[in-house]
């Protein structure tokens, strides 16, 4: 994955490199790296609801022997000659789309591949891995660009492609017993979707993201025209500039463990957003090609740093049975906002120079990590996520489809005067835990009739949404939410199922 990670990011630098000497070429450069992530964007949840829901391994071969043929197309229309910039960048539309399916098949399949117990540091280098790539491939592209062009750093592309193919190949997994049958697309896309909306954490871990990604891309987008325009240098000078950056995310991968002991991880996101809005300052003030090449090296550093921490907080938190669908909108709010961003940045430096462009996105850089203390990522390190199958299995008089549905789903509780506040507050956990494993609607009640009696209520989709609640959606933290809320009551807690009284079509 490493190489392929590699192989793309080189193609970017050398589709960007060939469009440096065209008209209007802030706008097209910029457009590359759209056109590269704008697929992520578009296609991040239904990519995700594949990989949970068909054969990872046969999808990830698929889509990396399309991906191949793609960079064979490439290559044989650079080398002649007949690679006009439309064309181009549909190709790397193309291959955006590719990296759309692969991305959140790629994330979820590392639990299969390492043992539990080493999912922290799988993931920890897993997005340290994406991360060397983004850096170290273009710095790699600068170089063959200068030595044996741009038509060679497709040729590698290709081969990348086919080098994780083969690796995919050749790995066997050991497919589990038993007949779990898979989700539906259609119901696995909604669930997605329910899933992050009703997490908090997800959803903070996402707008740190977003706050570094869309001003930090304007250095991505803009750097081959600082180089070539303001610095005047040619593709040999690019890839030392690149190579820079590749330097960082080396040094920055080696040094990270030592620095998280020192600093807590909102700390270091503070400190990286600090540091990249530095270095974007310097851009703007390009004084020359060694000072800006030195300032690259502290900005690889904070990429790194950011991205392998927010990839790593959301990879470890996301629950399995939803984790491709979790890491694909990670994907899609990283690659959106690199694809707007770069468009923005573009055309704002097309109409009022790169200096105000860059300086622009310093401003917001600094913005965004000002906000670091107001809006933290959480630390999560003690939450339980192993799936806890804990609910007894319902048992009903009336035969029920899986495809029924509506259901709705009412727990009376009895809970005495003097803990009723407390259990209010604790089942608002309850509430959040029945949306993000399948609720549409969730609801507490009084019972009129009983002075201490609470109803909850809240419907699902399907029966087959609803056992699958039973079968493994919930983790050991709801587990614990839940029984902290049903240590406050008294009495028997009775469960009913109500199934829709029409029959089913």
């Amino acid at each position: 994955m490493l190489a392929s990670n590699v192989g793309t990011w080189m193609q970017t630098v050398g589709a960007q490199w060939l469009l440096v000497d065209e008209a209007n070429a802030s706008t097209l450069v910029s457009l590359v790296q759209t056109a590269s992530m704008l697929p992520v964007l578009l296609l991040a949840l239904p990519a995700g609801a594949l990989a949970d829901t068909l054969d990872r391994r046969r999808l990830l071969i698929g889509v990396q022997c399309f991906l191949a043929a793609v960079g064979v197309l490439l290559t044989g229309l650079t080398v002649a000659d007949r690679m006009p910039p439309a064309l181009l960048l549909t190709l790397t539309f193309a291959l955006g789309v590719g990296q759309a399916l692969t991305l959140p098949a790629w994330q979820a399949i590392i639990p299969e591949l390492v043992p539990r117990s080493q999912l922290v540091s799988a993931s920890a280098l897993g997005s340290i891995s994406v991360n060397l790539a983004r850096s170290v491939g273009p710095a790699v592209a600068g170089v063959l660009v200068a030595r044996a062009g741009v038509a060679t750093v497709f040729a590698v592309n290709a081969v990348s492609f086919a080098v994780f193919a083969l690796a995919l190949l050749r790995w066997r997994p050991e497919r589990p017993e038993g007949d779990d049958v898979p989700e539906r697309f259609t119901a696995a896309l909604r669930a997605g979707g329910r899933y992050v909306r009703h997490s908090p954490v997800v959803r903070r871990i996402l707008l740190r993201a977003a706050l570094f990604v869309v001003p930090g891309s304007a250095l991505w987008a803009l750097l081959p025209l600082v180089a070539s325009r303001r610095l005047h240098l040619g593709a040999g000078g690019y890839g030392m500039l690149l190579a820079a950056l590749g330097v960082g995310a080396v040094a920055g991968a080696l040094v990270l463990p030592r620095i998280r002991l020192a600093l807590t991880t909102s700390r270091l996101l503070l400190l990286a957003g600090l540091v990249y809005a530095a270095v974007l300052g310097v851009l703007a003030l390009s004084p020359g090609p060694v000072p800006v090449a030195l300032a690259l090296v502290p900005a690889g550093m904070a990429w790194m740093t950011v991205l392998s921490s927010v990839n790593a907080a959301m990879q470890l938190f996301l629950p399995g049975w939803v984790r491709a669908r979790g890491l694909s909108v990670y994907q899609m709010v990283f690659a959106g906002g690199q694809a707007l961003g770069a468009v923005a940045w573009g055309a704002l430096g097309e109409v009022a120079g790169l200096v105000v462009a860059l300086a622009v996105a310093a401003a917001l850089m600094t913005a965004g990590a000002a906000t670091v203390p107001f809006w933290p990522l959480r630390d999560t390190r003690g939450v339980d996520r192993d799936p806890a199958v804990w609910w007894p299995e319902p048992h009903l008089t009336l035969p029920a489809d899986p495809r029924t549905g509506p259901v709705l789903v009412t727990v009376s509780y009895t809970v005495p005067p003097e803990r009723q506040a407390e259990f209010v507050a604790a089942m608002r956990l309850v509430g959040r835990s029945r949306r993000r494993t399948g609720a549409m609607r969730w609801g507490l009640f009084r019972t009129g009739e009983r002075e201490h009696g609470f109803v909850e209520v809240y419907q699902v989709p399907s029966w087959e949404e609803h056992l699958r609640q039973h079968g493994g959606r919930l983790t050991g933290a709801d587990r614990g939410a839940e029984e902290r809320a049903r240590a406050l009551t008294a009495g028997t807690i009775v469960v009913n199922h109500l199934l829709p009284a029409d029959p089913p079509d």
